[in-house]
């Protein structure tokens, strides 16, 4: 892994996403990219100018606009230095404007392996990407997305649930999966939740034999669970092994699957989930 790229808005769950993107990093061969979109100051257009303010007097809008992007510059290569002096390679990206071109344009410019990004925070990253924005980069970025939400508290990631379908091949997503759990040390399990409204086309067999003809696993490391929803399967299996990362992977979908069929579960995970979230793209 050549390049992490890490949205950062200065809040907590910023420092959670640092903290696991560290984890995932090699400090030999991996470059931390550390991103800031700097939203400009907007003045109150209800306050006019020369307009005296209650114990404040006449505010000066563009000197409070000077300060606030001097603090922001500052506190953006603090971070660096930090992380620096513990022994990472790291670079620092400042832009001005939204956060969503911000990160396409890192991405374009960076090509990243992997992008880390808390989900919510202080005017945070998701704040600013409501809605469809937020799970736009998360679910149509090039390269895999990490999403730490603000409950979870990275350390390690040593037991590691990949929850999958069996719907369609998965194994180009899971020979990277597998490189990433032999380098971290993680123990890997496959999960499939079978709910009543879920979709069963497909036979699991059919690509759990296309799994098992590639990877080396036990029979434990395939686990099948049933629930009313497959969203509170995960999540119950993930609080009961006490995962530390959940996998999943995504792929473009016709306008009928996305809102008629089956709506995205990986797109409510990125909202719902509160063990953090590594969302893999496959290809058609």
């Amino acid at each position: 892994m050549n390049r992490i790229l890490i949205p950062i808005d200065f809040s907590e769950n910023a420092e959670r996403a640092l903290a696991a993107a560290k984890i995932i990093a090699d400090k030999k061969t991996t470059e931390l990219i550390i991103l800031h979109a700097y939203q400009p100051y907007i003045p109150d257009v209800s306050v006019m100018p020369g307009s005296v303010l209650p114990g404040i007097g006449s505010p000066d809008y563009s000197s409070l606009a000077g300060d606030l992007e001097s603090s922001f510059r500052n506190q953006l290569d603090e971070y660096v230095s930090t992380i620096a002096a513990e022994g990472y390679k790291t670079e620092a990206v400042w832009t001005v404007g939204g956060v969503q071109s911000a990160v396409e344009d890192a991405i374009e410019d960076y090509k990243p392996d992997l992008i880390v990004t808390g989900r919510t925070g202080t005017g945070g990253f998701f704040d600013k990407l409501i809605g469809s924005s937020a799970t736009h980069i998360a679910l149509h970025s090039p390269c895999p997305v990490l999403i730490i939400p603000p409950q979870a508290e990275p350390k390690k990631f040593s037991e590691v649930v990949y929850a999958t379908q069996l719907e369609y091949s998965e194994n180009d997503v899971l020979r990277e999966v597998f490189v990433l759990m032999n380098r971290l040390g993680s123990k890997l399990t496959l999960l499939k939740v079978d709910a009543a409204h879920q979709p069963n086309i497909q036979p699991d067999n059919q690509y759990l034999s296309e799994i098992k003809q590639e990877f080396v696993i036990s029979d434990d490391t395939v686990v099948f669970r049933s629930a009313k929803n497959v969203l509170d399967g995960i999540e119950s299996y993930c609080d009961e092994i006490h995962a530390d990362l959940l996998i999943m992977s995504t792929r473009e979908r016709s306008f009928i699957e996305e809102f008629l069929i089956n709506p995205s579960l990986t797109k409510k995970l990125v909202v719902d989930t509160h063990v953090p979230l590594l969302i893999y793209h496959l290809s058609e």
